[in-house]
């Protein structure tokens, strides 16, 4: 089974991989911040053909748009803010911009203290530091549940993964008044679409790896695809401010430099 590029539809800037230091702000037009986990990240070439969404999601906004991607491997809501990443992109975000939430694969980690939160307590305590810092300096929040792991049953259903956390943020997000991209519904619909055997070509899957987490290119592309379509439907962008919503992105957009130390 394939999809069209509208089937998928309806459903930049480096990280900061190896130390704090924040991608510079631009002189002129706004910026989108990603802060999130490995299934956003950019990754380098010793990861390749993973790789994040946010690595995709500048092929579908316009150039005046700058995505600066901080999502890091292995980082829940917690986490990101206990090593200071919040704080690097608070100290850079200015009025207008955009900060782009995404957190739950490693929130989920129970066995994890560094990382682990609970859905309905400390997860939304968490995710308030980033809506209110992006707030307190006139900057847009705006949250996004985790895309979904591809799972599916013997039916061939495909299952949700993430518990209560996308539940935490829908309710968060309702009484904070904060835009919601939701991932993780329209992930779960596009895999129960695509099939148990077709999914396999949007993950990580290789001769020596069958990753049900990360993606691919062609499933980073329809990802961030759901990621700018949302954007658009919740009205955070404007029309003018993505393209190629409907278009084929050839997976050779897709590069992956060297890591820097």
């Amino acid at each position: 089974m394939s999809l069209s590029r509208r089937q998928v539809t309806v459903a930049a800037l480096a990280a900061v991989p190896l130390t704090l230091a924040a991608a510079p702000a631009p002189k002129a037009g706004r910026t989108l911040y990603i802060a999130g986990d490995s299934t956003a990240a950019q990754k380098y070439a010793d990861a390749a053909p993973e790789t994040g969404w946010g690595m995709a999601l500048p092929f579908f906004v316009h150039k005046d748009l700058t995505v600066a991607n901080h999502a890091m491997n292995g980082r829940s809501s917690k986490s990101f803010v206990d090593e200071g990443r919040l704080a690097a992109i608070l100290s850079v975000i200015r009025p207008g911009d955009l900060l782009l939430i995404q957190f739950a694969h490693n929130d989920e980690k129970a066995t994890d203290p560094a990382r682990y939160t609970e859905p309905w307590t400390t997860y939304q305590d968490h995710l308030r530091l980033y809506v209110d810092g992006a707030r307190a300096r006139g900057a847009r929040p705006v949250l996004a549940t985790s895309v979904e792991r591809r799972r599916f049953d013997a039916a061939g259903n495909a299952l949700p993964t993430h518990g209560d956390y996308p539940a935490a943020m829908r309710a968060l997000a309702r009484e904070e008044g904060v835009a919601l991209l939701d991932i993780q519904a329209l992930s779960l619909a596009l895999w129960q679409r695509l099939g148990v055997e077709e999914t396999k070509t949007y993950f990580n899957w290789t001769a020596t790896e069958q990753d049900n987490t990360h993606f691919n290119p062609p499933g980073a592309i329809a990802v961030a695809r759901l990621v700018a379509g949302e954007l658009l439907r919740t009205r955070v962008l404007v029309p003018r401010d993505v393209r190629r919503l409907d278009d084929e992105i050839p997976t050779s957009w897709i590069t992956w430099p060297e890591a820097t130390a």
